[in-house]
């Protein structure tokens, strides 16, 4: 299908450029309603799910936390605890509009004509998407000085100044999200009609917007990956040291395990969906200002990458759940506990 063969839905005022509508048509959505990429099933299974298991990751966190004493390991629980608090919101926000859509289904022109709606579910999804993969740079880097500087004070982080750290990437994610409030971009209903999102048309400010999100996201993944090579080569080398031996080690293997775990689920569920924006909206620019609705070809992959980056607010609280020392012992006995003078931590 070409891109100028779809036509406004809803009539003239959900085809203006300056509305949250028209980006799809929707008398093709709801032809379309019932196959699988578009199925209410998806969005109800994966929303509770991934609630499940978040809240089930966070009592565990919880109970973990009490019976610490190590501040280098609960700064880490501190970052991880607000990432599973991010994707367990994530997930509560946007589910609680998108699932009664799919069983209601209400027409969105008449239920937000001011697109006020459309605006904070879109927000929410930049916001929530966002905050994980910074997340997770940000625990990259906190571990990256941890290890490669054991014993400078000012890589030793408390638990409030942790909790600082969380709501500036809360702070950050914020004023992000809020950029198409502002003027730069906008959000706009996507294909089936349940969801907002980032537009993927070729104006100026959509682009940039676009590619700061896009860009930004790719980046806290690099940058995570850089961090995270650096650390799990030095603590190989500790742990290989003979003259190390004594040096307890169970904890720092642990939080890498998980680290690097998180690490690659984001890549695997992320980087297809960034790569995907950032090609869709420089191979439109030839075009700018001649189109007006993306193929349903676009939408449907939007849609599937989509999905996608919901398994990582999934899989994310079970990478905690599953690799925790308790459970590593029994994989790998020799990560049993042993006492020790030095440690990598002051």
């Amino acid at each position: 299908m070409g891109w100028g063969e779809m036509e406004p839905p809803n009539g003239s005022a959900a085809g203006r450029s300056d509305t949250c509508f028209g980006v799809f048509n929707t008398s093709d959505s709801r032809d379309n309603a019932q196959n699988s990429i578009a199925s209410p099933w998806f969005s109800t299974a994966f929303g509770l799910i991934g609630l499940c298991s978040n809240l089930f990751a966070l009592c565990v966190l919880l109970s973990s936390s009490r019976k610490l004493s190590s501040r280098a390991r609960s700064s880490f629980l501190v970052f991880l605890c607000g990432l599973v608090v991010t994707d367990f919101m994530g997930l509560l926000v946007t589910a609680s509009v998108i699932i009664p859509y799919h069983f209601i289904k209400f027409t969105w022109a008449k239920v937000d004509p001011g697109c006020h709606l459309c605006n904070f579910l879109g927000f929410s999804m930049v916001f929530f998407g966002q905050c994980p993969l910074l997340l997770g740079a940000t625990m990259a880097g906190e571990r990256f000085f941890g290890i490669n500087h054991p014993f400078s004070r000012s890589t030793s982080i408390s638990k409030r100044r942790a909790w600082s750290i969380v709501g500036l990437v809360w702070g950050f994610s914020c004023l992000l999200g809020l950029l198409p409030v502002l003027g730069l971009g906008r959000y706009t209903l996507q294909y089936p009609g349940s969801w907002c999102f980032l537009t993927l048309l070729p104006d100026t400010g959509n682009v940039v917007f676009c590619l700061l999100f896009a860009l930004l996201g790719i980046f806290s993944v690099l940058l995570s990956f850089i961090f995270n090579t650096v650390s799990v080569v030095t603590l190989c080398r500790v742990y290989h040291d003979r003259e190390s031996v004594q040096r307890r080690r169970d904890s720092e293997v642990e939080m890498m395990v998980q680290l690097v775990g998180i690490m690659i689920i984001a890549t695997i569920c992320w980087m297809p969906l960034l790569i995907f924006i950032i090609q869709t909206v420089l191979q439109q620019l030839p075009a700018s200002g001649q189109i007006q609705m993306l193929p349903m070809e676009t939408q449907k992959m939007l849609l599937i990458y989509i999905r996608m980056v919901t398994w990582n607010q999934i899989l994310d609280p079970w990478v905690y759940i599953l690799f925790r020392r308790a459970v590593l012992q029994h994989v790998y006995p020799s990560l049993r506990p042993r006492p020790s003078i030095l440690s990598l931590y002051p």
